[in-house]
């Protein structure tokens, strides 16, 4: 991996545009990986020269040079924007999403767009219209999802950093399976104006990179109220780079889950997650055991109400006003566009959205999930009473192989298990790389904190990263 803050102390000797070319080959050499879509190559070297200038006269802006990969369901104006899907296969947007705007107004330079499940639907990333995305380290094993083109560009070193989406772990899931660093902030905090929308009251643009700093600098520069989201918070943008600087203080908590909850989990994972534990000792921490109410409900609750959201904001790919269009009688366009045009886990999700919203049902189903989805959110806000952060694994395995799971929705679903509480609650969640399995493939352990605390649980996590020197 390489890293934005060598880069930056390279300056003198490297160029840019030099480094535009170093990712661009390292992109060519590593196709296999499948982590691209779309290249931005000729805009990316004229953007890495305008860098070059601002550097010559000493003019840097906050993320000048950085190389940057966009998950491929962030609009970018004149770029395609599939959602690694068929039904929007050759869409090129006409403008910017929010996020890509500040980026370019900071001076990243935007590399290109990544591989992904299609319309962010899935933890294998094996569900792309465009083929699988492989593991950095093993072409057997699956990289995570929905954003695993962007973990993998950041891990296999074709970018500095990279955004995603996470919708129910989506960031920090394929981040613990890459070894690198995915943070997914409070719900609100980023704007997710021009982005595709999976389920619109847990999506949240994400961030992968190598280390705590550079996803700081990310977060400063994105973060903030957006007059084109009226779901951001009305916060000003972070100061996280600063805070995360800070050394810990002198008396801090860290809550843990009850042993019950960690059960599934497999013994690599808590080889490392038990030497974790031993880091927080050693910094000083107070350790106690908090529990999430109702965490047989995480799995069920999250898939009722995303699925439900993402069958109503998917309605608008009829073949008529969005997406691929079929030829035939007007009664059947829509039928047969979105019978061609969606892939099988996007179909499984639309049915099963559109059952639990469905007369009869709504009330058993999705009522019941709402319910649930509050005395979630109220139980995070009791733990932080007491807590500053809760540790907890990032996820219950390593990396598993390619095809292990396609055919087993519900193992897939399972693999969500410590990262959709999150969503549920909208709290900040950051996965930070913490040792290795047996078989020598990465462990995450995730970190989370109260809502709008974004700021001071990057200072935790690096803290944690440096001292556990992954």
């Amino acid at each position: 991996m390489k890293s934005y803050e060598e880069f930056l102390r390279s300056i003198p000797q490297k160029s840019c545009i030099d480094e535009t070319h170093d990712f661009l080959g390292e992109i060519s050499r590593k196709q296999e990986l499948n982590a691209f879509i779309t290249l931005n190559e000729e805009n990316a070297v004229c953007a890495a020269a305008e860098s070059d200038v601002r550097f010559a006269d000493g003019r840097p802006r906050s993320l000048e040079g950085m190389i940057v990969a966009l998950k491929d369901n962030i609009a970018t104006a004149g770029i395609r924007t599939t959602c690694a899907s068929k039904m929007l296969e050759n869409y090129v947007p006409v403008s910017n999403a929010s996020v890509a705007d500040s980026l370019r107004e900071s001076g990243a330079v935007v590399i290109g767009k990544t591989n992904m499940d299609e319309f962010a639907m899935g933890s294998s990333n094996e569900n792309s219209v465009f083929g699988a995305v492989a593991h950095p380290l093993n072409a057997d094993y699956v990289p995570g999802g929905s954003s695993g083109g962007s973990a993998v560009a950041v891990a296999a070193g074709m970018a500095h950093a990279a955004l995603g989406t996470d919708t129910g772990g989506s960031v920090r899931q394929p981040a613990a399976f890459c070894g690198v660093v995915g943070f997914k902030p409070s719900y609100g905090r980023i704007s997710r104006s021009g982005v595709v929308a999976f389920a619109s009251s847990f999506d949240q643009i994400g961030i992968f990179a190598p280390d705590v700093y550079s996803t700081a600098r990310i977060f400063d520069a994105v973060s903030g109220r957006d007059r084109r989201d009226s779901t951001t918070a009305d916060l000003p943008p972070a100061q996280s780079f600063d805070t995360v600087r800070r050394p810990l203080p002198e008396h801090f908590t860290v809550a843990t889950l009850p042993d019950d909850q960690l059960e599934g989990c497999d013994e690599d994972v808590m080889c490392v997650y038990r030497r974790s534990l031993e880091i927080w000792l050693s910094a000083g921490a107070k350790i106690m055991t908090a529990t999430i109410p109702h965490s047989e409900a995480w799995i069920p609750a999250y898939y009722v109400l995303a699925t439900a959201e993402a069958s109503s904001n998917l309605a608008r790919f009829d073949g008529i006003r969005y997406g691929c269009r079929v030829a035939g009688d007007y009664d059947d366009i829509t039928v047969a566009s979105r019978s061609q045009g969606f892939g099988a886990e996007v179909k499984r999700r639309i049915m099963l959205g559109t059952y639990v919203l469905s007369s009869g049902y709504y009330d058993s189903y999705f009522g019941k999930a709402q319910r649930a989805r509050r005395l979630i959110y109220d139980g995070y806000a009791s733990i932080f009473e007491k807590a500053d952060i809760l540790f907890l694994p990032t996820t219950p395995t390593p990396a598993f192989r390619r095809g292990e799971k396609i055919n087993d929705p519900v193992a897939m679903y399972l693999s969500d298990y410590f990262t959709v509480s999150a969503n549920l609650a909208g709290i900040p969640a950051v996965s930070v790389p913490a040792g290795e399995s047996a078989g020598g493939m990465p462990v995450g352990m995730q970190l989370q904190a109260r809502r709008y605390d974004d700021e001071r649980l990057l200072q935790f996590a690096r803290c944690f990263q440096e001292s556990a020197k992954i």
